[in-house]
């Protein structure tokens, strides 16, 4: 299919060369031909746009700019102007060869997705390793990946450490450190060493099947926007064919009512709103954005505030390590974790892990193996750790083995609490020595992106699940005023439908099961769509591919800047054609010089779109 298309634009480009030549050397009366050179322009450019407007006309009775265009080139023929007849098909041969150049550099960044795609895979069963189709991996089978090679499905490593470029999903510069326990994605790329992996989603479930059906999805013939120039071409065409016949009766000239046709083709109107778009789509993919719908970026222009959920998309949506507090003389904070750390060392549960990874993490010592190890739910953890009782879990954990919590320990850990941190208590041989405090983590840039966002004149909110004092504290610091917490998947689309109903159209940002209904409900849903889920990304209208929430402010001022794009190239286009038409109807504009004119505005216009795709807005952190 790649071929195919290859050889189609290398035909295209030869036919236009030779077009060119034939228009040049018709201009200038060059050699002594027995024809007008113009007619090998009218052949290669032109007849296949009578071919399409014929076929359009008879299978779907659509009147669109190719019928006005054929109408023109056949009309330019029958009166003898030839050359005027080669010009429009060569110029209007390059819009349309200039409008697919747009569209294909807009797509070319999401398309590698789909070119990436692994055929195969290095599955290892009962010891051996066999190399089957990519889409014959089932979940649960152990895959072996060797270095440079690309990874077929999603997984978690289960042995073996290795080094990532996840760049084309994640957009990461530098190549991610992966051992036993790490997930990775399909699409990603394995530097260095070998690694067994255990499968988890296979086919069309995996990470890049997954954006490449988003990437698919995009179309810009979705824009309402595309609707309305579409049903104006339609009234043009009548337009151009009345006026012209009018004139031709009221002057008695044929050449004023050809020229009318010649430069009233609506081709500059027609495409002026899909190239920005598609170029708009495009500039998108550079900052790892991808637009599910066309007219997502109309709608986005006009949206008042946004609304932000807390966990996985404001923040890391992990817990990690907020402070260690001792509160026995004979042990340091430092000492304190380590045993927290040992005896969470089997547990499976996310704040244990926490504690161990931030250990790890911090110190490069060895932990000690937990002897007699428990797991107590809904409490916590129990263990021996080289020789010493521990216990690291929550005030209920040490209330049933009798221990008690001193007023200060308590205390210090409410003012953690009101922080929205969650407090593990930790004994050692029956007595209370201190707690951990583990908090989610803002994202180190959210400051900086609710700041640009207020720049652009949209407010912020905080819809949330969480506590009120967990979401507050995260607000506080963001500089989030509005915030609602405790919200249940249903309150927050009652709350989106509340500020919409009072003039402030909503954009949703969410990653969870949670925040797919509110993403539908919104006027546009963006959906976080590395950490994000399945249902989430699914039902919003933009997935950010690397979780970055940075290039939000981006994505707002680009659907501002497309849509201030194609009114520009609308009201260029309708102020071009109008002026032509006057003076081709008090006989001061020609075929010849009113095609030149016609179509220099549809060149304009695509090249006005085409800069939408290297355009960025420069928002101060």
């Amino acid at each position: 299919m790649l071929t195919l298309l290859k050889d189609e634009e290398k035909r295209t480009v030869v036919f236009l060369v030779i077009s060119f030549i034939s228009v040049v050397i018709s201009f200038f009366n060059i050699g002594s031909l027995p024809f007008n050179a113009a007619w090998v322009a009218i052949l290669l450019c032109g007849l296949p746009i009578v071919k399409g407007a014929v076929v359009g006309l008879v299978t779907e009775f659509d009147i669109k700019a190719d019928v006005l265009v054929s109408i023109a080139l056949i009309a330019s023929v029958i009166i003898g102007e030839t050359f005027a007849a080669g010009e429009v098909a060569f110029i209007m041969a390059i819009g349309a060869f200039l409008e697919e150049t747009t569209v294909a550099k807009a797509r070319a960044g999401i398309e590698k997705l789909v070119h990436l795609t692994p055929t195969t895979a290095r599955v290892v069963r009962n010891g051996k390793e066999r190399i089957v189709p990519a889409e014959e991996v089932k979940v649960g089978d152990i895959l072996r990946v060797l270095a440079g090679e690309t990874i077929a499905v999603d997984g978690i490593i289960v042995s073996g450490q290795t080094s990532v470029n996840q760049a084309l999903m994640t957009g990461e510069s530098l190549p991610v450190d992966k051992s036993a326990g790490d997930e990775v994605s399909s699409g990603t790329v394995n530097q260095f060493g070998t690694f067994d992996m255990k499968a988890t989603k296979v086919g069309e479930d995996s990470s890049l099947q997954r954006m490449i059906r988003l990437v698919q999805s995009a179309d810009a013939g979705k824009a309402k926007i595309v609707g309305i120039a579409d049903r104006w071409a339609t009234w043009i065409v009548v337009i151009a064919l009345t006026s012209a016949v009018l004139t031709w009766l009221m002057t008695g000239e044929i050449i004023r009512a050809v020229t009318i046709l010649v430069v009233f083709c609506p081709c500059a109107l027609v495409l002026a709103t899909p190239t920005a778009i598609m170029a708009g789509i495009g500039n998108a993919t550079k900052f790892g954005i991808l637009i599910r719908e066309g007219d997502a970026l109309e709608r986005l222009s006009g949206i008042k505030r946004i609304a932000f959920d807390k966990t996985g998309t404001l923040t890391y949506g992990k817990p990690d390590v907020a402070a260690v507090r001792s509160f026995d003389p004979a042990l340091s904070d430092q000492e304190l974790l380590s045993l927290a750390a040992s005896v969470e060392l089997r547990s499976e549960h996310p704040l244990g892990k926490a504690i161990v990874a931030h250990f790890k993490a911090a110190s490069k010592a060895s932990l000690p193996e937990p002897g007699d190890f428990q797991m107590l739910a809904g409490r916590g953890v129990s263990a021996l750790v080289d020789g010493r009782a521990i216990l690291a879990g929550n005030a209920e954990l040490l209330r049933d083995y009798s221990v008690p919590l001193p007023p200060t320990i308590l205390e210090k850990a409410d003012e953690y609490r009101n922080d929205g941190c969650t407090i593990i208590f930790a004994s050692v041989d029956g007595q209370a020595s201190g707690f951990i405090a583990l908090s989610d983590t803002l994202r180190p840039d959210a400051v900086d992106v609710v700041r640009n966002i207020e720049k652009l004149n949209v407010k912020s909110t905080l819809l949330t699940g969480d506590n009120h004092h967990a979401a507050s504290h995260m607000a506080k610091i963001a500089g989030i005023d509005d915030l609602h917490t405790d919200c249940l998947p249903e309150h927050k689309m009652t709350v989106i439908e509340e500020y919409q109903r009072g003039g402030d159209l909503v954009c949703m940002v969410g990653d969870g099961v949670n925040d797919a209904p509110a993403l539908k409900k919104a006027h546009v849903g963006i959906a976080m769509g590395g950490i994000g889920s399945d249902i989430a990304v699914e039902a919003a209208d933009i997935a950010l591919v690397s979780d970055d929430i940075q290039s939000i402010p981006h994505l707002l001022a680009l659907s501002k800047r497309t849509m201030n794009t194609i009114k520009l190239n609308m009201a260029l286009s309708m102020a071009l054609n109008f002026a032509a038409i006057i003076l081709a109807m008090v006989g001061l504009l020609g075929p010849v010089v009113g095609a030149l004119v016609h179509n220099a505005g549809s060149v304009a216009v695509i090249i006005n779109s085409s800069l939408l795709l290297k355009w960025k807005e420069h928002l101060s952190a």
